[in-house]
């Protein structure tokens, strides 16, 4: 397959339905798979806390890279998490909402909250008038030019890398994700309130056994490396060149899913930590398949293999695009901006 990056192809598998018929054999969950799983990461995870545990007496040199890969593991944790909100991951319902709180103390993420606003994000990606909730703050190039000079600051701000990928993950999961929406109901709400219980007691918990110093600096790297990582994917998901974005009427659930999610092709040890997310296109067509089963569809029918791959070198691409061009249909730099007022300058109307 090319690189090139989820090009609508000649027949676009949005137009068919073919798909509801071919997923509705992989939304099966397995309590075999699910748990196999659960072991194999939770596992490893708590193994190598006990190991920084014993190598804190030896040296810090060998607690960080451990501290770094405890994060990669976390972010499989995350998505075990992210499977129970969307009821994937087991076919009990009481196991998915026990297991993804459990995880979300893990990933300080409340479970009910984040459900909520996630099933948000899933309803509404690649729709321009439905912006807001569980994305990436995506501004037209038309709202740009017309914006004032604070939000414009503001939004070179929030696209700044460094603020994306380290300063923001560590806000969204210390901070954020300690406070309920304002429009979120009871029992999300409340949902918040118990995890940052769980959270706390954990948090002491570690602190008894860790001491306080070692335990906020181990925590703070796994949460940056997790964190990190986490909003990484879920920016080159939904940020890549041709990707899908439409207004009103004209949005398409399908087209959203295939056009508007990445595959994101990573080297195996990558998407094993990454618990196979990368095929989010098959994810946002069914967010019932759980991510076990989603490289099994992915590879199913042609289908789906007509979308077209992003690689982990050319999703490096990825972080230079900033604006939505409603009028050519895809995601550009600031470079763009620079063009356009260079056109308008010789432009015999301007």
């Amino acid at each position: 397959m090319t690189d090139k990056v989820n090009s609508s192809p000649a027949q676009s598998p949005a137009d068919s339905v073919a798909w509801r018929e071919i997923v509705l054999k992989y939304q099966q969950p397995s309590v075999w798979r699910a748990s196999w799983q659960i072991v194999n990461t939770v596992v490893p995870y708590a193994g190598v806390w006990a190991l920084m545990y014993f190598c804190l007496a030896v040296s810090w040199w060998l607690v960080v890279p451990l501290a770094i890969l405890a994060g990669a593991l976390l972010v499989r944790v995350f998505i075990i998490f992210h499977d129970c909100g969307h009821g994937s991951f087991f076919k009990s319902r009481g196991a998915n909402d026990l297991v993804g709180f459990l995880a979300g103390i893990l990933t300080f993420t409340p479970y009910y909250h984040w459900r909520w606003e996630h099933n948000i994000h899933h309803s509404s990606a690649g729709d321009l008038d439905k912006r807001g909730t569980g994305d990436v703050w995506t501004m037209t190039v038309q709202e740009y030019l017309e914006s004032s000079r604070w939000k414009k600051f503001a939004y070179q701000l929030s696209r700044n890398p460094f603020i994306l990928f380290v300063i923001a993950p560590l806000f969204l999961f210390l901070i954020r994700q300690r406070f309920p929406s304002a429009k979120a109901n009871t029992r999300e709400r409340h949902s918040v309130y118990a995890m940052n219980a769980a959270i706390l007691g954990m948090a002491v918990s570690l602190t008894m056994i860790f001491g306080l110093k070692a335990y906020l600096l181990i925590q703070l790297i796994i949460l940056m490396v997790a964190g990190g990582a986490g909003v990484w994917m879920f920016y080159v998901q939904h940020q890549f060149e041709d990707v899908y974005w439409e207004r009103g009427e004209e949005w398409s659930y399908e087209a959203a899913a295939l056009q508007g999610s990445s595959f994101y092709k990573l080297p195996r040890i990558l998407q094993w930590f990454s618990g196979n997310i990368g095929f989010h296109h098959i994810h946002h067509l069914s967010p019932r398949i759980p991510n076990y089963n989603l490289e099994k569809c992915h590879q199913a029918d042609p289908l789906f293999q007509q979308v077209k791959p992003i690689t982990l070198f050319s999703s490096l691409k990825s972080a230079t695009y900033r604006l939505w061009d409603e009028k050519n249909k895809k995601l550009v730099g600031y470079r763009h901006l620079r063009e356009l007022r260079k056109q308008q300058k010789q432009s015999p109307h301007a």
